[in-house]
């Protein structure tokens, strides 16, 4: 762990949007980036857990029987530039990162916790169930799924809802961070009561709410896009998965010539005939299964209790008011 902490304290965020993911961190973390003394990197990084499998396997490579990947261990300098470089446009801001992958990463959690630099944490919640399904239509978007939601749950729930266990990720968190660094928003308050919620994170960080312009506070980033074809983009995503993560190559701190193998060429042209007559679309994705809904409430109701007293809000209520 001592190639974690940060060689250059001053250039690491004040506070880190840490998920969450599908939980409303987008439009917070535009209006907070639109704040005339903050300062946030464009999209998320994920850098504290940059390694870990679980959370980010897009960004490991096999080719030519050998795995590519980003290590601390082998290269802490190159690492660690990248990550301040992010932030040097911002000097003398209040600096913010976006990284939903983090609540539910506990190596996150302690490489932030271990900086010398006090980070605060915002985490935004959604109803479980929701959130869930939500992420489910983001992985079908992106070409990480290739079943039906329901199918997905059978054999690969992991995926799906994992990230919806607060209870457990949040305590983790509690024990190696100071309450009064962590801000825990409810997705529905957000919805319900933006301008309020938005006021009570900017007292959290320390900045004058009344600084952000009106024009960002009536707009919402990340509305819902759909394929125009659902069934098509799941057999697009069954037989072109391995266009999944070749995007981030040029995005992470360590590249690789992992683009020697080349992408045969009916694929290149099934995916661009598929751009073209199955292109995402904005709409809003059709209502979970009432059923499905009824088994994963039982399920996420039962593995989050303790949360109200954790959080000191009736959260239960708000999320299952139909069980007892």
């Amino acid at each position: 762990m001592d190639n974690w902490k940060a060689p250059k304290t001053n250039i690491l965020p004040d506070f880190i949007i840490g998920g969450a993911m599908k939980c409303g961190t987008t439009s917070l973390h535009t209006i907070l980036n639109n704040h005339p003394d903050i300062y946030i990197p464009s999209g998320e990084i994920g850098f504290f857990d940059i390694d870990n499998i679980l959370q980010h396997s897009d960004y490991s490579f096999y080719q030519y029987k050998k795995w590519y990947y980003q290590s601390m261990d082998k290269n802490p300098k190159a690492l660690w530039e990248w990550y301040h470089n992010k932030f040097r446009e911002g000097k003398g801001l209040l600096l913010g990162e976006d990284s939903t992958t983090y609540l539910a990463s506990k190596i996150a959690a302690q490489r932030i916790a271990k900086q010398e630099k006090e980070i605060k944490m915002i985490f935004i919640l959604r109803q479980p169930s929701l959130r869930a399904y939500s992420n489910y239509w983001h992985l079908v978007r992106t070409g990480r799924v290739t079943e039906t939601f329901e199918n997905t749950l059978l054999h690969n729930p992991f995926q799906i809802i994992n990230r919806s266990l607060y209870k457990e990720q949040l305590e983790y968190y509690y024990s190696l961070f100071p309450v009064s660094n962590i801000k825990v928003v409810l997705f529905e308050d957000l919805i319900k009561n933006f301008n309020e919620v938005t006021a009570e994170v900017c007292g959290f960080l320390g900045v004058d709410f009344n600084k952000i312009p009106k024009t960002y506070l009536e707009k919402h980033s990340n509305k819902s896009r759909m394929p125009k074809n659902y069934k098509l983009q799941l057999y697009k995503n069954s037989i072109l998965r391995n266009y999944g993560n070749l995007h981030y190559l040029d995005q992470l701190p360590i590249s690789y010539n992992v683009k020697a193998k080349p992408i045969p060429i009916i694929k290149k042209i099934l995916n661009k005939i598929h751009k073209k007559v199955n292109p995402n679309i904005p709409e809003s994705p059709p209502k979970i299964n009432t059923e499905t809904k009824q088994y994963l409430d039982q399920y996420f109701y039962n593995q989050l209790q303790g949360i109200d007293e954790l959080l000191e809000k009736d959260v239960l209520k708000i999320w299952f008011p139909k069980i007892k």
